[in-house]
């Protein structure tokens, strides 16, 4: 059995969740609603706002799959009462980011702005010029949204010019070091 798998969810107050016939997870909360596919291998019950999941196999896809569907569970609820954030911040002498209306509108050293629309769920907010902030609810939304957002101009290993991830660290390059004459 898997050491995540065999871990409760404990359900905050305002947290509910339904489970059907076909695994189909539903989770409200203050914050909205999100629902998941969770695999046929796993049985999952809800006793008094703590959430169970048990397997009835050995094999390896049902041990990894335990493992998984409790995470993603987990993850729902946190989104549902907390939310999920990703911070960028963009490096480089005229690479900037604005907020118009639904649309984030960043300069980032070529010809032309870059002009992204927010998915649905998702809020993106420019608190600085160089800050973007991308929040919603689920988690895998949140984090491909600001890996779309991040691939507009990767951080070059040179000078770190692009977006990155506020916790990215960027392993630098030394540059040329000239000609040696004899």
């Amino acid at each position: 059995m898997s050491r995540i798998g065999k871990k409760p969810v404990i359900l905050p107050a305002g947290v509910e969740v339904k489970v059907s016939d076909t695994n189909l997870v539903t989770v409200k909360g203050p914050k909205g609603e999100l629902q998941e596919q969770i695999s046929k291998k796993v049985k999952i019950e809800n006793n008094d706002g703590v959430i169970n999941l048990t397997i009835d196999g050995d094999d390896k896809d049902s041990r990894s799959a335990h493992g998984l569907s409790r995470t993603l569970i987990d993850n729902m609820v946190v989104g549902v009462t907390a939310g999920f954030e990703k911070k960028l911040q963009i490096i480089g002498v005229g690479y900037r980011a604005e907020k118009k209306g639904d649309d984030l509108v960043m300069q980032l050293g070529y010809s032309h702005p870059i002009e992204m629309k927010d998915p649905d769920g998702i809020a993106t907010e420019v608190p600085a010029p160089t800050e973007i902030i991308v929040r919603g609810i689920s988690k895998a939304v949140v984090g491909n949204y600001a890996a779309i957002i991040r691939s507009k101009r990767p951080p070059e290993p040179y000078k770190g010019k692009g977006v990155k991830y506020i916790d990215e660290v960027i392993r630098r390059k030394e540059g040329k070091t000239g000609s040696k004459k004899k």
